[in-house]
């Protein structure tokens, strides 16, 4: 247990220790040239510019990327890309347990005033 908070309260020190460093890097710079984004050290990076919608999906939902991390949308650090994760543990869990055929699943949709329920077609692709 001791070890445990010891390794929390360390990892709590460095995250503070980076914002720090990140307000302060911005800080130094002439009020002209403060864009609030960067990397500290040249290495993480921070945004402290007002989150958009079109930011947090290109941070936590980006097919188009190959990226596991990405920068992270307001603070210091990175966000995790939620779509290239799903898509390797669909890999890791297709390799442990053997590929099957997906199933895909249609529904036909019911016309206005008809009684009958929808069909439901199950294909083997």
């Amino acid at each position: 247990m001791r070890t445990l908070r010891r390794i929390r309260r360390l990892v709590r020190f460095a995250a503070f220790g980076l914002v720090v460093a990140a307000v302060a890097t911005e800080l130094s710079k002439p009020e002209s040239e403060r864009t609030w984004e960067g990397r500290v050290f040249g290495l993480v990076p921070y945004d402290f510019r007002p989150p958009t919608w079109q930011r947090i999906r290109d941070a936590y939902w980006n097919p188009s990327s190959d990226h596991l991390l990405s920068e992270r949308v307001f603070g210091v650090g990175w966000a995790i890309n939620l779509h290239r994760a799903k898509t390797l543990m669909e890999d890791a869990f297709g390799r442990l347990m053997g590929k099957r055929e997906a199933l895909s699943i249609r529904m036909t949709v019911r016309s206005e005033g008809s009684g009958k329920k929808p069909d439901v077609v199950i294909t083997r692709e």
